[in-house]
């Protein structure tokens, strides 16, 4: 059995972050919490924000929220109190607390990564879904990608809907794809199954 995973949510003040923030902001966080390099799983969910020309603007109530291991969840709050340097941009973390992750019937990844067309993507989420013993139904969104310097990832958005108690849990804990450190393959509660991007 996987590591029960939880959510460490903490309050962030800051006006913007470059649009390839994923992999600088890993890169701070684990400055203060280098054992996360360790935990395979472990991963920073995207920052809610509007895409600009200077990059990603942030509403004041953003939160920075890392899911880890359950065991770990009190190692991960020295990261209050921290100044992330995301690129010049500085992101200042306040408290964190621990959020439990909850059954909801709707799922989005904001990406899960692949190099493959829609349709093998997608053949190859249904097969590892099938291996987790999850049914579900499925939207896919746009190919997109996270870039930073020579670094890109592409993937795909995902909704996951229809799901059972027991199955949301479980994708949430264990996720699809891999860099899951850059927000790829995290899945959160989403309320509609309209508009995805």
């Amino acid at each position: 059995m996987e590591s029960e995973m939880t959510d460490i949510v903490f309050d962030i003040k800051g006006d913007l972050v470059p649009l390839g923030y994923p992999f600088l902001l890993w890169d701070e966080i684990t400055k203060t919490l280098p054992w996360l390099n360790e935990e395979a799983h472990a991963g920073i969910l995207p920052l809610k924000g509007a895409a600009s020309n200077e990059g990603m603007l942030l509403p004041k109530r953003t939160k920075l929220a890392i899911r880890i291991p359950e065991k770990f969840a009190q190692q991960a709050l020295p990261l209050s109190g921290k100044r992330l340097d995301i690129e010049g941009h500085f992101l200042e973390v306040g408290q964190g607390k621990k959020r439990a992750i909850e059954a909801y019937p709707t799922l989005k990844a904001h990406i899960v990564e692949s190099e493959k067309i829609e349709a093998s993507f997608m053949e190859d989420v249904e097969r590892e879904l099938g291996e987790l013993g999850i049914l579900c139904k499925l939207i896919c969104g746009k190919r997109q990608s996270l870039k930073y310097g020579n670094e890109t990832i592409s993937g795909y958005g995902l909704v996951v809907h229809d799901l059972k108690p027991e199955a949301s849990i479980r994708l949430q804990q264990v996720g699809l794809g891999n860099f899951r450190r850059f927000g790829c393959g995290i899945f959160v509660p989403h309320k509609t199954i309209a508009g995805l991007d």
